[in-house]
């Protein structure tokens, strides 16, 4: 599968990774996406996250789902949901939530930490691993399937 890496100076750099991620998702009219983002505690998955969001069109604070586990954004005509699996104890927890109907036409799905949901989560169409280079941050995109591949090679 097609990879990409990317170095991200600073928190801008990443929210732009985000926006660039959401325009091309627009301009494919993807019918979903599932990103599985790994990275340590303030690698910038969030931040990422963020810019996507807000390139998606909202325009409001866009927070870490840590204690919440998803934060639902509706952008007609798509839905992003973010979901952060750190604090969960069991994945049993993700099929009493509804874990399924989250992966639905027309919903991005940002999920952090998703070796935590392993069994219940829909097949990742991008993995994001981010990781520290000194003061900045190396990000590298993995395509997991077709769309995946379309998605690299139209950010690129």
């Amino acid at each position: 599968m097609n990879q990409v890496q990317f170095s991200l100076s600073d928190e801008f750099a990443t929210v732009n990774m985000g926006k660039s991620l959401a325009q091309v998702t627009k301009a494919l009219d993807v019918p979903s996406l599932v990103v599985f983002l790994n990275g340590d505690l303030g690698a910038g998955k969030t931040t990422l996250t963020r810019g996507f969001v807000q390139g998606m069109g909202h325009t409001g604070n866009v927070k870490s789902p840590t204690y919440t586990i998803v934060e639902p954004y509706d952008l007609d005509p798509w839905k992003v949901f973010h979901f952060d699996l750190y604090r969960l104890s069991d994945p049993e927890e993700l099929e009493y939530m509804g874990i399924r109907d989250y992966f639905n036409d027309k919903c991005c799905c940002f999920i952090e930490w998703p070796e935590k949901g392993t069994g219940l989560l829909a097949k990742e169409d991008l993995i994001i691993n981010m990781e520290y280079d000194n003061e900045q941050r190396r990000i590298t995109l993995t395509a997991m399937s077709d769309l995946g591949n379309n998605i690299i090679k139209n950010l690129k």
